[in-house]
């Protein structure tokens, strides 16, 4: 089976990564920053999956604490502005409003919520809870008349498909080896004891590796499949859905609104003229590969935002809707939307107890990436350098002065943009600013070659080829950014023949 050696220098890599997405990624990327050699695998694209299917949100999760999920929502508090400082350019504050819904949770209940969620963890640049009165701002928000009350909190939105790209470029820059669209097909140990390695047969090559980290999402199962290995039997498939719409409000505030079956949905402003609706907590029992949203859950959105905003919305309002599937682990909670979102790993070390580890990363939640990176590689006995990612920027994050807000960091990078391509409309500048931070300085200038549409330039376009493993038109207008939104079928079908032409 083996067809090349496993590494050009023909030692094995201390760590195989499988798997693409968020926590692969993170995975990867602490790994190789505390000197270890690294291979990390995908079978498609960075993020294909679940990873970009997130209601995009760096969150404690509030609902979390009616299941009692304190350790977790913990966690995730104090990662909100570790990961802020990290990429201000991809991730940034969100203001949330929250209205007291007649026969929803009780005004006392909300107002105790958010003040465990201001003080459970760290916060230190987020603001705090405050009250709205909806009779003087409801009309703002775009809601119907009835709310008067609602509280407004602090958490963070992020682009997840960057920040998986990053986290992977951030990986390859300090020496990674990353192979996206090499899927592993087999693996299996090859001797015995601690001398034992793993070998993996991917994209046509086996490589070798000690130690592997299994962080394939749902598809986690199918690798201990392949690698002859037991699936763990507590583990849940949960689908979670979104619709996208035209804006519903003019207000930078998302709505966190209760619904009558007890759950809460989110309204988010998206993409400068957009609203996200989401998400949903559904049983995914059938490999469908990608997920999509069903028609049940479709309406129950619709209904969701048909009951709180005034302008009625329809499924043909509907300009594009997602689904991921989220493998958690199952901790007896009846209903899906109640399984923990935290984390677990499951070791394998063979049985002798003492041959080359495989570790199965099972749940997690974009938010918690980086505290998962780090608890999974203590699993695997790797303890050198601990927590350097706590203060390590993001490709494009390293911003002068050292800000967190656009007054101090965006607007003067868009000025230098706007000084090496003076050519480029200001709506250019900006999203350029906002995908790349200060790596956009690279790409822009006075020579972007042909615009394929709404300023998707040949120059980026070459910039996502050969820094952020984009292949197909899929990786570029609804991964790296969501032109997808805006750009028609001819003008995506342009941007697929120019990366054939390119690739070629």
């Amino acid at each position: 089976m083996e067809r090349a050696s496993p590494s050009p220098s023909g030692i094995p890599y201390d760590l195989a990564v499988i798997g693409g997405g968020v926590n692969g990624a993170a995975i990867a990327r602490d790994a190789v920053g505390r000197g270890l050699s690294v291979l990390l695998l995908e079978r498609g694209d960075l993020a294909q999956g679940t990873s970009s299917a997130s209601t995009k949100l760096i969150h404690g999760g509030l609902r979390y604490l009616e299941h009692r999920e304190f350790g977790l929502v913990r966690e995730a508090l104090a990662e909100r502005e570790v990961l802020w400082a990290q990429a201000p350019h991809i991730i940034w504050p969100m203001r949330f409003v929250l209205p007291v819904t007649p026969g929803g949770r009780p005004a006392w209940m909300l107002r105790a919520g958010l003040w465990l969620y201001d003080h459970l963890g760290k916060r230190e640049k987020l603001p705090g809870t405050t009250g709205v009165d909806l009779r003087s701002e409801g009309a703002l928000l775009g809601l119907k008349p009835g709310p008067v009350r609602a509280y407004e909190y602090s958490d963070c939105w992020v682009d997840d498909a960057r920040l998986v790209t990053l986290l992977a470029r951030d990986a390859a820059d300090r020496g990674a080896d990353v192979r996206t669209h090499a899927e592993v097909t087999a693996l299996w140990r090859d001797g015995r004891g601690e001398s034992s390695v793993w070998k993996i047969e991917a994209g046509g090559e086996v490589r070798v590796a000690r130690m592997v980290a299994n962080a394939a999402g749902p598809q986690v199962g199918q690798v201990l499949d392949r690698a002859a290995l037991p699936k763990p039997t507590t583990l849940r498939r949960v689908r979670g859905s979104h619709i996208v719409v035209p804006h519903l409000n003019d207000d930078p505030r998302a709505l966190f609104l209760q619904q009558p079956d007890g759950r809460l949905c989110f309204a988010i402003p998206y993409q400068h003229g957009f609203t996200l609706i989401g998400t949903t907590d559904a049983e995914e029992h059938v490999e469908i590969d990608p997920p999509r949203p069903d028609g049940d859950e479709i309406d129950y959105l619709l209904a969701a935002a048909n009951r709180a905003f005034s302008h009625p919305v329809t499924r043909d309002d509907i300009v594009w809707s997602y689904a991921g599937v989220r493998l958690l682990a199952d901790d007896g909670s009846g209903r899906p939307e109640a399984a923990t979102r935290g984390y677990r790993f499951d070791l394998d070390r063979g049985a002798s107890g003492r041959d080359a580890p495989l570790l199965a990363v099972m749940g997690g939640k974009i938010t918690t990436h980086r505290t998962l990176a780090m608890h999974a590689l203590e699993r695997l006995g790797v303890t050198q350098n601990e927590g350097w990612t706590a203060s390590a920027p993001l490709p494009g994050g390293d911003f002068e002065p050292d800000g967190l807000d656009e007054a101090t960091n965006l607007a003067p990078l868009e000025q230098d943009i706007a000084a090496e391509a003076p050519q480029l409309p200001p709506g250019v500048i900006h999203r350029l600013a906002r995908a790349y931070g200060t790596v956009a300085l690279g790409i822009a200038s006075r020579n972007m070659g042909a615009d394929l549409g709404h300023g998707l330039f040949e120059a980026e376009l070459d910039h996502l080829v050969r820094r952020e493993w984009a292949a197909t038109a899929a990786d570029v207008l609804w991964r790296r950014s969501k032109l997808g939104l805006r750009l028609s079928r001819d003008q995506a079908a342009n941007v697929e023949e120019w990366l054939e032409a390119r690739l070629r």
